[in-house]
């Protein structure tokens, strides 16, 4: 599925299901927002909601919260967060319970590059004085040297292994939870769509998840991968 691409402009064929969505042809409008979306064309944030909330009256709950993370990834709320976790709830699903630090995670996300850019800077503008003003005491007290070695080590971790939290949303019916990667492997559980599992690694066919604090493996096709 492309990258979705947000506009404050309306291209016609966002007019046209706009317009079938307010007449209340929600099936119609709903094909049209889906292949906006699978071509990667401009669109409003507020298709996603109403998407997610036409897939749940029709308890797609997998693609209903599928649409509702996307549009949480772009525009974190807490309203958000606890209207999926009411969905779960009614319905039996997991990985949805609600926590201050997955706002905080999001928010943090949301402004990751901008942060990246300052540090950037505040480094750079660093370096440019040291070489200025060398001859300055200051910069030659090993406090100084010492705390600007730290910053630039966690420069370096934060661009190079700053990794955040990779979910996935289960898509199949009876999608199967092996101990290990493999079709032999010991049988864990089935699950329904709409359950969402933190993913932390893959081998293969397989997505290693976390299940009841613990490692197991679903098949790569039974999962539908969150984009980062």
């Amino acid at each position: 599925m492309s990258q979705p691409v947000y506009s404050q402009k309306f291209t016609p064929q966002l007019q046209t299901a706009d317009s079938l969505y307010k007449k209340k042809h929600y099936l119609q409008s709903l094909k049209l927002y889906q292949e906006i979306l699978k071509n990667g064309e401009e669109y409003s944030p507020q298709m996603l909601l109403k998407m997610a909330y036409m897939e749940e009256a029709l308890h797609r709950y997998e693609q209903s919260m599928y649409y509702l993370n996307l549009y949480y990834n772009r525009h974190p709320s807490r309203s958000i967060l606890r209207k999926m976790e009411e969905v779960a709830q009614t319905n039996g699903l997991i990985g949805y319970q609600y926590r201050d630090i997955d706002f905080f995670r999001t928010q943090f996300r949301k402004y990751y590059m901008k942060l990246l850019e300052l540090m950037l800077i505040v480094a750079v503008a660093t370096v440019t004085i040291m070489l200025l003003k060398r001859r300055q005491d200051f910069f030659r007290k090993p406090a100084f040297q010492i705390s600007f070695i730290v910053y630039l080590a966690f420069l370096f971790y934060y661009i190079n292994f700053l990794t955040f939290r990779r979910e996935g949303i289960t898509q199949t019916r009876q999608a199967a939870l092996m101990a290990q990667p493999s079709a032999g492997g010991k049988w864990l559980a089935n699950f329904a769509p709409g359950n969402r599992l933190h993913i932390t690694g893959e081998t293969d066919i397989w997505y290693k998840v976390k299940w009841q604090d613990q490692s197991a493996f679903i098949r790569k096709k039974n999962l539908l991968v969150l984009p980062d």
